[in-house]
């Protein structure tokens, strides 16, 4: 297997394509050799397992930053799980929540939309039937939102923000949103983190993240691969 992976991060999305273009047909386990790394039994414990193989070998630089993975070309990569009938299995994690801080806050300087204005999405089997090593990673998307998807983004995110800065953060369900929503993201329910009540009393709670729904993945994939069959 000829892989020839970047030693540097690219420099433009032309070369980020190319980069994604020569893994795309490649089993995890393969990836996993030309990197270096041990696959992992079960994701149970390694959850960002996937996702931290592709940005390495693709030479993502921002880490956990509220940057962009690509900070130099302002491009986010995103691996989405798929089934075998090539559809999103869950939803898909943003960022985290802002629960202190909200000094200024609004939309269009968001950690949510600085993340979702350009980004990388890699589609990776995650049928049970195979094995981690087994999975293959599909074909890339460079995507963008639309000024109507950017619209309902905006409105989902003001709406869980506001529920948020008025401390009603224990109200918010998975009902909210239309396709953004705010889920727990902690590793166990000892993980806690300070926010505010609605009386603005300092409250501990779980760690919250912006999730994608699988809903609206699942749009721009049909969106895509259509727009190439045609």
């Amino acid at each position: 297997m000829s892989l020839v992976l970047p030693a540097t991060p690219p420099t433009s999305e032309a070369e980020l394509l190319a980069n994604v273009e020569q893994i795309a047909g490649l089993t995890l386990a393969e990836l996993a050799v030309c990197m270096k790394l041990k696959v992992p039994a079960s994701l149970q414990n390694a959850k960002g397992w996937v996702g931290q193989l592709l940005e390495q070998c693709l030479g993502a630089t921002a880490a956990s930053l509220p940057e962009p993975d690509f900070q130099h070309i302002g491009v986010e990569l995103k691996s989405l799980p798929i089934n075998r009938q090539g559809q999103p299995q869950e939803s898909t994690y943003v960022c985290t929540v802002p629960l202190l801080d909200h000094t200024g806050l609004q939309w269009e300087t968001s950690w949510v939309r600085r993340k979702l204005q350009r980004v990388l999405w890699v589609p990776v089997e995650a049928d049970s039937s195979l094995t981690i090593a087994e999975r293959r990673i599909g074909t890339a998307l460079l995507w963008s939102p639309s000024p109507e998807q950017e619209a309902v983004l905006k409105q989902d995110w003001e709406e869980l923000m506001d529920l948020v800065v008025t401390g009603q953060l224990a109200e918010i369900s998975a009902h909210h949103g239309t396709w953004l929503q705010i889920r727990p993201k902690a590793a166990n329910a000892r993980a806690l983190c300070t926010t505010f009540d609605a009386q603005g009393a300092p409250a501990e709670t779980l760690p919250r993240g912006f999730y994608l729904r699988p809903g609206f993945t699942r749009t721009l994939l049909k969106q895509h691969y259509q727009r190439y069959s045609t």
